[in-house]
């Protein structure tokens, strides 16, 4: 517990490095729900969605003209919509990898909104639990190729995510998860 946020040892015992080449973004594709979306990060879609466009694909576009930049999953929870119930609305494909419509619009200096904080900090996933937030890794059969690149690279996920952390957390609080992982 750091903060009063709950954080699984997965973070330090698993290692982990994207491999794009491997899964093609395929976390970008797969799955029964678009990526998890915070309330506040619609409004902020919704200001840059001029900005992101270019990067989109027409059938993306399509959806979010006709839905919005927003759904629903299971449980009532804001994500991104899904074409096809399927690949994110904010997909673009490239030598046949899945990249992030809204990330590259970042890149290339359109936006300073990077991409959704669930995106930012996959393979970890956030649970909002009574009293505090609980983060946890989400195993995905698709991540195998980042668990062996990780092991090469001896990258912990804690370390991987450090950019994200710091993103949702803090700088203050990514040391304190630094000092209990390195000193467990």
């Amino acid at each position: 517990m750091i903060d009063k946020i709950l954080v699984s040892e997965d973070l330090k015992n698993i290692s982990f490095s994207c491999d794009l080449l491997q899964c093609a973004g395929d976390c970008c594709v797969e799955g029964d729900a678009g990526a998890p979306l915070e309330e506040e990060e619609i409004a902020i879609l919704e200001d840059y969605l001029e900005d992101i466009k270019p990067y989109m694909t027409r059938e993306g576009l399509e959806v979010v003209e006709k839905n919005g930049i927003f759904d629903y999953d299971a449980d009532g929870e804001y994500v991104t919509p899904l074409v096809n119930e399927r690949e994110c609305a904010f997909v673009w494909f490239e030598n046949n990898i899945g990249y992030c419509a809204i990330e590259k619009a970042w890149l290339k200096g359109k936006t300073d909104f990077q991409k959704p904080l669930s995106c930012h900090l996959y393979p970890v996933r956030l649970s909002k639990l009574k009293y505090y937030t609980a983060v946890n890794y989400d195993c995905w059969d698709i991540c195998k190729a980042a668990l062996l690149k990780g092991k090469q690279e001896n990258l912990p996920l804690y370390k991987y995510l450090k950019i994200p952390f710091i993103r949702k957390f803090g700088d203050r609080w990514y040391q304190k998860l630094t000092q209990a992982m390195e000193n467990d």
